[in-house]
């Protein structure tokens, strides 16, 4: 798996051996430890400089709208951290899949490589594992992702003051992921669009997105915007 996606969106969480010398805190006291070799140009030029592991959490406060451009993160943690290193906005958007391999092949988080690529891949079906009440990986808490205004999904007609985000052809959406209905085009832009509907919607307001087929990258984006939508505690 690591030959042929990494560098990529692949993050494996692999048993964590005895003598690894890693802190508990980067482990969550699992006997498991998630690694990924990024391929964009400026975190392998990081890795290079620092020549050592890093442990990267996501640059947005907890369970709020992921970032995908360094604007994101300062709009989130301004004021509470020392820097952002720019390098653009992401190509690829949503967060890396996640692939538990300390144990049986297991789907942890859909994400940035297909569910089709991966089975292809492994030569099996994959099935999906974690648990919203325990997780074992980022990303599997019931409400996730989320935006001030509520989420509606599936939306083909939406209601008076909702804000509505198009996929392929949806005449009179205020906001599209990809008019042409691409998902690798919907996977890059869906955090900024989903922010940029929240602004749209304002306090109290409310965001409704058009179908994405289940298919490809559309997995991963129909996992965040469940998460999104999910009621709040």
């Amino acid at each position: 798996m690591a030959a042929q996606f990494w560098p990529g969106p692949l993050t494996l969480v692999l048993p964590l051996r005895a003598d690894a010398g890693l802190s508990a805190l980067v482990t969550a006291e699992l006997p498991s430890v998630a690694i990924r070799v990024p391929a964009h140009p400026v975190a392998r030029a990081l890795l290079a400089a620092f020549d050592g592991p890093l442990a990267a959490p996501s640059a947005n406060p907890s369970g709020k709208v992921s970032p995908t451009r360094a604007a994101h993160v300062h709009d989130g943690l301004s004021g509470r951290i020392e820097a952002v290193l720019d390098g653009g906005a992401c190509k690829v958007g949503v967060e890396s899949t996640i692939l538990g391999l300390d144990g049986s092949p297991t789907l942890l988080r859909p994400g940035g490589v297909a569910h089709e690529a991966l089975e292809a891949a492994l030569g099996l079906s994959l099935p999906s594992g974690g648990d919203a009440a325990k997780p074992n990986a980022p990303g599997q808490l019931a409400s996730h992702y989320a935006p001030g205004a509520r989420v509606r999904l599936n939306v083909t007609a939406p209601l008076a003051r909702e804000v509505w985000v198009g996929f392929g052809p949806c005449p009179g959406a205020a906001l599209s992921l990809s008019e042409t209905g691409d998902e690798v085009e919907a996977a890059a832009r869906l955090f900024h669009i989903l922010r940029e509907a929240d602004a749209l919607a304002g306090a109290g307001g409310a965001i409704a997105f058009a179908p994405v087929p289940m298919t490809g990258l559309g997995r991963a984006i129909n996992d965040r915007l469940s998460r999104a939508a999910a009621p709040r505690g």
